[in-house]
């Protein structure tokens, strides 16, 4: 066998893969990572809004991490729209991110969605995913939590501008 060959190797596509195996993934590109640009920090967001009796009818999932906040749900019920329910939400999390020293906030959305709520927040366009889902459009928004503007002391610079 030649010692300057390839190994051999297989590509496997599992529906319910082994955990173990999905954690040697993670763990594998963690570590990649960690080697680049350092420990992310990771820490949940999680916000909630309720009701009188205590009922969740709203909120925010996210994480922290090397010093941004992501936003991964939104969610008010219904019943609470259109009464500034989003923008506490959106508050709390932001407020949340800047104590721990976050420089900007990140999420997407689909076009039938929030974009102009979160607009309204300061978030602006760096990228549009077309066709996502199919006939649709999914917009990838940023906001500097630092300074004025999406382009503020942050560093941030959008990639696209879309109207």
């Amino acid at each position: 066998m030649d010692p300057n060959a390839a190994p051999v190797t297989t590509v496997t596509v599992e529906p319910h893969p082994d955990p173990a195996d999905v954690r040697a993934v993670q763990t594998g590109l963690r570590a990649f990572n960690v080697e680049h640009i350092g420990e992310p920090h990771e820490e949940p967001v999680h916000v909630f809004l309720r009701d009188a009796d205590g009922r969740v009818v709203g909120g925010l999932t996210g994480h922290v991490k090397w010093k941004w906040l992501y936003v991964a749900k939104l969610w008010v019920d219904e019943r609470f729209r259109g009464q500034g329910a989003g923008s506490r939400l959106m508050d709390a999390a932001e407020r949340f991110a800047r104590e721990r020293d976050c420089i900007g906030a990140y999420l997407d959305t689909f076009e039938y969605q929030a974009r102009p709520f979160y607009e309204r927040l300061g978030y602006e366009i760096f990228g549009t995913l077309e066709g996502h889902p199919p006939g649709l459009r999914q917009y990838f928004l940023a906001k500097s939590l630092v300074g004025a503007g999406f382009a503020g002391s942050s560093g941030l610079t959008p990639s696209t501008r879309n109207p």
